[in-house]
């Protein structure tokens, strides 16, 4: 039996793996960030008639990441993630730190945490949930962009650097699935941008039906990540839907002959 241990499964993608992987009989620790998410997600996973080890797991948080390494582990799954939106130079500091934090500082962390029992044991995975974002770059996202080409960075040399001790690391890229997190990471703007002070205009807050991208099931995703986790896809990366990839290649390439 696989032992996982998934960060920010109290809702969207963590949850829905969770619970998946549980459904296939895996041993599943699932981190949520509060205590109340504790409360529920047990009792989702009883409703759902699966197994699942949920554990206050706060990425930024030293204790909860101390208790969280006494597992012993095949697979980390960095998924937990958070997303400020506005205009670049308006977005207060404070945010740019804290989507830092949570998006990559955690996520190392976590990472340093795992490493030295993975590499005694030999044999291990990694996977990192990244975004398109990670190398798009959608105006009002740059918070949230940042830190996605940042994890990039950090997990393709990471990739390279632990291969020769049986560790694989790989990303999963999602495009916009419908989740709540893209529409709540533009709401988030007006909790703190004042049009009357700010030199750049924002976007308004958009609700489902008028959300500027095409945002996807989510279904696809959730297996998709499975898939990654449970070994069935040797893919480093995993954008979907394929669509989106097709026109992240295209964005790439074009951008070697952008001009200003």
């Amino acid at each position: 039996m696989t032992t996982f241990l998934i960060t920010g499964a109290g809702s969207g993608f963590g949850k829905g793996v969770a619970l998946r992987l549980a459904q296939l009989g895996h041993r599943v620790i699932a981190g949520v960030q509060i205590w109340p998410q504790v409360w529920q997600l047990r009792h989702e996973a009883e409703a759902a008639g699966v197994q699942l080890e949920v554990i206050k797991l706060d990425t930024t948080n030293e204790i909860d990441r101390a208790h969280a390494f006494s597992y012993d582990i095949d697979v980390l799954f960095n998924n937990a993630a958070i997303m400020y939106a506005g205009p670049a130079t308006e977005v207060p500091e404070s945010l740019w730190r804290e989507s830092f934090d949570v998006n990559l500082f955690a996520n190392i962390a976590m990472t340093r945490g795992f490493m030295p029992a993975l590499v005694k044991k030999g044999a291990g995975k990694i996977v990192f949930v990244s975004s398109l974002a990670g190398f798009g770059k959608v105006p009002f996202l740059s918070p949230y962009a940042a830190t996605k080409h940042a994890l990039e960075a950090f997990a393709g040399i990471l990739r390279q650097e632990v291969k020769d001790y049986g560790i694989t690391v790989q990303t999963v890229n999602p495009g916009p699935y419908l989740t709540g997190f893209n529409n709540l990471g533009f709401e988030s703007i007006y909790q703190w941008y004042d049009a009357d002070t700010a030199t750049i205009a924002a976007p308004p807050a958009y609700s489902e039906d008028d959300f500027p991208l095409t945002q996807y099931e989510p279904e696809q995703m959730v297996s998709a990540i499975a898939d990654v986790l449970t070994g069935k896809v040797s893919a480093y990366r995993t954008m979907l839907p394929p669509e989106v990839e097709k026109q992240a290649r295209a964005d790439q390439a074009a951008e070697w002959d952008s001009t200003i």
